[in-house]
């Protein structure tokens, strides 16, 4: 499938919806009937300001918090009514991924593809860290010695062995120089092609037009915009990304 063409819809079932959800944080209002559905292979790109409810988005998906008003499902799974098996379904790659600085790739992926009831070979397990875009000379080094951009590789990799059916990115390449961002796009990439629905949370709006199917802008909790990446260029983006902040910011004011 090349990045930009539709994906496939697994028998009418999206990997992830968001029916009408909203949060309050006493008098702020987070999130304001934030409606998002992603379907299988897709890979969205919300986009925002710090504040603008990113974060929050993620932690409801993963059931660290319960929505005040509407409903979210991950793979057909009513998170509130039962989040485990929900987040079953969901592979987590958070900023900064923390690993056993004294264990190698292989050992720290198969030590966490353990404790998500998959044991890995060493076979599975390079294979896999190749996928994410660790070279294989990194596969035997201790993860002590890792960049930032290689341990995100490795939970990339941690990601695809889960087997999730919805993989969640917060701010994915922050502080990455632009070859491991280019590398860790590679790497969403690849879990895309298998079928894995994708939600990155980013600031990034260069990666946005090479990465995502469809990108959404937030600003204090409310979904501004919607658009299919293939429709604009990423200066048009880059555009329409300032000119709604800004717009949204003088009704405010």
């Amino acid at each position: 499938m090349s990045l930009l063409e539709a994906p496939s819809v697994n028998a009418g079932i999206d990997a992830l919806r968001l029916h009408a959800v909203g949060m309050d944080f006493g008098e702020r209002h987070a999130l304001n009937a934030l409606s998002i559905a992603i379907a299988p292979g897709e890979v969205y790109a919300l986009l925002g300001p710090n504040g603008a409810g990113k974060t929050t988005t993620l932690n409801l998906i993963l059931g660290f918090l319960q929505p005040q008003a509407g409903r979210i499902e991950v793979a057909g799974v009513d998170v509130g009514r039962d989040p485990l098996a929900a987040r079953a379904k969901i592979a987590y790659l958070p900023e900064t991924v923390m690993l056993h600085p004294s264990l190698d790739a292989i050992e720290n992926l198969s030590y966490f593809a353990l404790l998500g009831g998959r044991r890995l070979n060493a076979s599975e397990a390079r294979d896999l860290l190749s996928q994410a875009g660790l070279q294989a000379e990194a596969h035997t080094r201790r993860a002590g010695g890792f960049s930032k951009g290689m341990r995100q590789k490795v939970g990339l990799a941690v990601a695809l062995a889960k087997n999730a059916q919805l993989l969640l990115l917060d701010e994915p390449t922050s502080g990455l120089d632009a070859s491991a961002a280019n590398d860790l796009s590679q790497g969403v990439r690849a879990a895309a092609q298998r079928g894995i629905a994708v939600l990155m949370a980013t600031h990034d709006l260069y990666r946005v037009k090479d990465v995502a199917h469809r990108l959404g802008i937030l600003r204090a909790g409310t979904l501004l915009t919607e658009r299919r990446t293939e429709e604009l260029s990423a200066a048009q983006i880059e555009a329409l990304y300032l000119e709604l902040l800004a717009s949204d910011e003088s009704a405010a004011a």
